[in-house]
């Protein structure tokens, strides 16, 4: 009871601080701990102009709006921590793309050699620049990004063990989350698609328990992952409703998928040489490779510029039955980096289909900061194909350039 009512003294000093957002300390005198907590995000004004008119007759215009706040919580010297981020979008054409997601919820502890995290989060495998093929834990969030890179945030459980040889990390995800599509009334939208009525091969359908275990090392100039996979496939099969129809209603059907993945990066003074590959069992077999390579000239002309040219090839065993892109392809590109103060980037992209030779894409991506808390950001997508069989068939119309502008607070 006497160390109770000490408690029960203690001071409570609070200071706010302002170092990379909004730091509110609580240092709570006696023998309780002091807490912190960090506030930060961004706001961002988007607008996509797309060249053509929609298959389905949409506008050319499509503008919308973000707001991305991160909470932070730690206490315990930062040996405990909670983080909260909120993500929302409105959009002025696209209902489906009018959403909000929590990207992460997570309460993360780590003592020594261990690291525990629950709620909800996000973790990114993959090494190469055309696609990801072996980033499997999260659900791709299919509204935001052409290229599939912003992903849901996932219900997770996961345990990492840290050693000099190696990090081990275990995963238990007790909740499947369905992907994201446009409207087909919006623009990237798939015409005839059903999400509402989609389906599992599990009869645990979203409730489903599925497990990953990852090996990861640094070894000299090597960076190697190694990892397995079991449970509710994150790519859906469109399955066709009414086959013989001549614009057959889709849906999603998600099947069960084990899967075996390495991806493999290593740097060779200015070379740096990159592999994904994998093995899945689902509702079909197959294996996916993509490899390549990312060479950098520094300081190209005696400037402070660097130029980075990379070449990556994309494999898929099923060939032209695959029903996503880069069964056979090729990608080429090149990456700008001014190494000024505001951080100005270019990345130019060619993505050649050698089964279907009129099937390419082409990708502009440039950014650079205005200030400390500022900045712009220009993408452009060009879609190419003629062949309906080629599932870049659908995107024909689609190109589009979009230009952003971000407040960071």
């Amino acid at each position: 009871m006497h160390r109770f009512s000490e408690r029960l003294r203690s001071t409570l000093k609070i200071s706010v601080l302002n170092k990379s957002g909004l730091a509110l300390l609580l240092a709570i005198g006696g023998s309780f701990p002091s807490y912190s907590m960090e506030v930060r995000g961004q706001v961002a004004l988007e607008h996509r102009q797309f060249f053509e008119q929609g298959i389905a007759g949409q506008t050319g215009e499509q503008t919308s709006v973000t707001l991305e706040p991160e909470f932070y919580w730690e206490w315990h010297g930062g040996q405990s921590s909670v983080t909260f981020t909120p993500f929302g979008r409105w959009d002025s054409l696209d209902d489906n793309r009018t959403h909000a997601d929590i990207r992460e919820l997570s309460y993360l502890y780590y003592a020594d050699e261990f690291e525990f995290k629950v709620g909800i989060s996000k973790v990114f495998w993959g090494v190469t620049e055309s696609q990801h093929l072996v980033d499997v834990i999260n659900q791709t969030d299919g509204v935001e990004s052409v290229d599939g890179e912003i992903k849901l945030g996932q219900p997770m459980i996961q345990l990492t063990w840290l050693q000099d040889w190696g990090t081990f990390e275990g995963f238990v995800l007790p909740y499947f989350r369905e992907r994201t599509f446009a409207s087909p009334s919006g623009r990237l939208g798939i015409p005839q698609l059903d999400t509402d009525n989609a389906r599992y091969e599990s009869s645990q359908e979203q409730h489903h328990i599925d497990i990953a275990l990852r090996y990861s090392h640094s070894i000299d100039i090597w960076d190697l992952g190694f990892s397995l996979f079991q449970g509710t496939n994150r790519d859906p099969y469109l399955q066709g409703e009414n086959p013989s129809a001549i614009t057959p209603v889709l849906v999603p059907y998600y099947a069960q998928m084990s899967q075996i993945s390495t991806d493999i990066q290593g740097i060779f003074g200015d070379w740096m040489w990159k592999l994904e590959a994998l093995y899945r069992d689902s509702l079909d077999t197959s294996t996916a490779v993509t490899g390549g390579f990312e060479y950098t000239f520094i300081g190209v002309l005696d400037t402070s510029w660097d130029i980075g040219v990379l070449a990556e090839y994309l494999y898929d065993s099923r060939g032209k039955s695959a029903p996503v892109l880069g069964q056979n392809d090729g990608f080429v590109g090149m990456r700008w980096v001014a190494n000024d103060m505001a951080g100005t980037e270019v990345l130019l992209g060619v993505t050649q289909g050698f089964d279907y030779v009129d099937s390419r894409t082409a990708r502009v991506e440039a950014s650079s900061r205005i200030g400390n808390a500022w900045r712009w950001n220009v993408n452009a997508w060009w879609f190419n194909s003629d062949e309906r069989q080629d599932p870049l068939y659908l995107y024909r119309t689609e190109s589009f350039a979009e230009v952003a502008l971000t407040y960071y607070y």
